[in-house]
């Protein structure tokens, strides 16, 4: 969602997984995914990594909204 002019949106979302701020943590799981085939056991680094990446990014969106309103 853009606004006028081509400005980004006041409350950005990640509608494409390339526009999360946790994209290179994904990208790193995927990759040792394909490393490492089915031994998840590998990869677990990496998914403990995306894991808070995606909690700091949840937090971030639930304050940002804290101060928006749904009436005004």
């Amino acid at each position: 969602m853009a606004t006028k002019g081509g400005a980004a949106a006041a409350y950005p979302s990640a509608a494409r997984i390339s526009d999360s701020p946790c994209y290179h943590q994904y990208s790193a799981s995927l990759k040792c995914l394909e490393e490492f085939g089915s031994d998840k056991s590998k990869c677990q680094d990496h998914f403990d990594v995306y894991k808070e990446c995606k909690k700091k990014e949840r937090e971030a969106r639930l304050e940002r909204n804290k101060t928006r309103s749904l009436f005004s």
